[in-house]
């Protein structure tokens, strides 16, 4: 491989469930290199299937820690081999899989701080786990403990509003609980925990990293106005839990100068700083370079919303995050399971496997689809927790829909839960709000003119790949503006500007405005029959 010509860069790094990424991105915020190491493919030692090991009981999920540690010794050499400037480096950051967390033994610090740079790292740190395998954000096995903690608080809408989610298995704060109640004598030789973010950057400070306020957010113990832990939460937890943890930080801050390990072995200039590793979502906020008023939508398999609110209103659905590029605000977080494989079983069903006959039908049918309205739900959602297909005439539930009727409902009835549960979030749309849609559907035009539609305001398309990496490099030039006040969308206003997509059809905003509240409405409808129907059916039953 070709020597790279020097240039002054930051990197990022991204920790995610199936990979360890990295790009290089230089002053003219270039991507110029990138590379990755997938783990199922490139580490067969560890045996996982999509980067995790799914226990017995199907609830339990982990990732073997020496795994993640040998991937970034996987990219670092061949980055080296292909003769990658390292002195050129002037910062990095990073990502990691959101609600992760690292058990580092006791002594492990004084491992970090003596790094042989004649020894990869992986067989340096491989003593230095009190717990080998990390439960990941996969993991459902903490039901126990989110009961527990939300009790401590006063209910689940007390946490919410504490920490900006209600208790969720996967969330940090119920695995650390999980641990301790389980396995009290590793709790106890544990001298720090990381989240994957925060342990990804220690390996790079050769000290423990702190948590940044962003990723931090999503564990169930920081109090996000306050942005300190709650000691509430903690003590529901684990014992001696806050100094385990260490205190969290802005999340543009420095953490520290590099390692010596990488300069002597890989040519990192001693100036090299360390800026705060964060979560994914929140690296892709900044990847994606959200304002205040923007939503990002991902139209995935699962369909995923990005807000950036000042004001925030935590509730029982969705997730609160202290904003990883503006410490004053928040985003927000809906996450819907019924995204692509919905529209697609739709597209399969009512017209005829064809993407073509898809829009054909959106384009034929009028906005707010003569009042018809529809609910596809073929998996348990997420938000709200419904599942089925209910479908509305008037106020009528008929039990089928001209096709092009549908294929509308699907469509419309996506996009307006999304608008309903994100301003139950605090969103309000405001004459400067774009949309940023990314995903397989952000390629489908017809769509994208729904989703301006139903939100009345202009959808762009961004082709941002690696959103989280090269959102960790645009942090990364952030922490090193760090102190100037200048803010984040000076940082990167050289960056590749979005593509318009969409902008809102002439009399959309008086349709919507009249079907929102009648779909809100359906939509507690249908979960007040569904909880209605769970409490007959789960009655306990007398014999005559």
């Amino acid at each position: 491989m070709a020597e790279h010509p020097a240039r002054p860069c930051c990197l990022g790094w991204d920790f995610s469930t199936q990979q360890v990424k990295v790009v290089a991105v230089d002053a003219e915020l270039n991507v110029f290199y990138e590379d990755s190491v997938n783990f199922d493919r490139d580490l067969l030692e560890y045996g996982t299937q999509g980067g995790v090991h799914v226990h017995e009981d199907g609830l339990t999920v982990t990732s073997p820690v020496l795994m993640w540690v040998q991937a970034l010794d996987i990219i670092l050499e061949r980055m080296k081999a292909s003769g990658f400037d390292f002195s050129q480096v002037l910062a990095l950051s990073g990502a990691g899989q959101q609600h992760g967390s690292v058990y580092w033994k006791t002594g492990a610090s004084g491992v970090l701080t003596s790094l042989s740079p004649d020894l990869l790292l992986h067989k340096q740190l491989q003593a230095c786990f009190s717990i080998r395998d990390s439960p990941v954000w996969m993991d459902s096995s903490t039901t126990a403990q989110c009961r527990q903690l939300e009790a401590a608080v006063g209910g689940a809408q007390a946490l919410s509003g504490l920490t900006g989610s209600r208790a969720y298995e996967r969330f940090t704060g119920n695995q650390i609980a999980k641990i301790y109640q389980q396995n009290p004598e590793a709790y106890s030789h544990t001298e720090r925990i990381s989240l994957v973010s925060s342990f990804a950057a220690s390996l790079f400070l050769g000290s423990y990293s702190p948590i940044d306020y962003s990723d931090g957010s999503g564990m169930n113990l920081l109090q996000i106005q306050d942005k300190v832990w709650s000691q509430v939460c903690l003590g529901a937890c684990a014992p001696h839990l806050e100094e385990k943890l260490g205190s969290p930080v802005p999340s543009c801050s420095v953490v520290g100068a590099i390692s010596s390990y990488y300069v002597q072995r890989y040519g990192f200039s001693p100036g090299c700083k360390v800026v705060a590793f964060t979560g994914d979502n929140p690296a892709s906020l900044a990847g994606m370079r959200l304002e205040e008023g923007d939503i990002a939508v991902s139209l995935g398999t699962s369909d995923t919303l990005f807000l950036w609110l000042r004001e925030p209103m935590p509730a029982l659905e969705g997730h609160i995050f202290c904003n990883p590029v503006d410490a004053r605000h928040y985003m927000a977080l809906l996450c819907f399971k019924n995204g692509s494989l919905m529209r697609e079983k739709i597209r399969d069903e009512s017209a005829s496997c064809s993407w073509s006959d898809f829009s054909e039908a959106l384009q034929s049918t009028e906005m707010g689809n003569g009042g018809n309205l529809g609910f596809y739900f073929d998996v348990m959602e997420i938000t709200p927790e419904i599942i089925g297909r209910h479908r509305f005439s008037a106020e009528n539930q008929v039990s089928a829909f001209p096709r092009a009727v549908e294929i509308r409902a699907l469509i419309e009835g996506q996009f307006m839960a999304k608008r309903i549960h994100a301003e139950a979030l605090g969103y309000r749309v405001m004459p400067k709000t774009k949309i940023l849609a990314t995903g397989g559907a952000s390629h489908n035009r017809d769509i994208l003119q729904v989703l301006a539609d139903v939100f009345g305001a202009p959808v762009y398309v961004t082709d941002t790949a690696n959103s989280a990496c090269v959102g960790s490099a645009y942090r990364a030039f952030q922490g090193l503006a760090a102190g100037t006040d200048v803010p984040f969308s000076e940082v990167v206003k050289l960056a590749p500007n979005p593509r318009l997509a969409a902008t809102p059809t002439a009399g959309a905003s008086q349709v919507y405005e009249a079907l929102l509240p009648r779909y809100a409405k359906l939509e507690q409808r249908i979960l007040s029959q569904i909880r209605g129907f769970r409490s007959e059916f789960l009655r306990p039953r007398h014999p005559c």
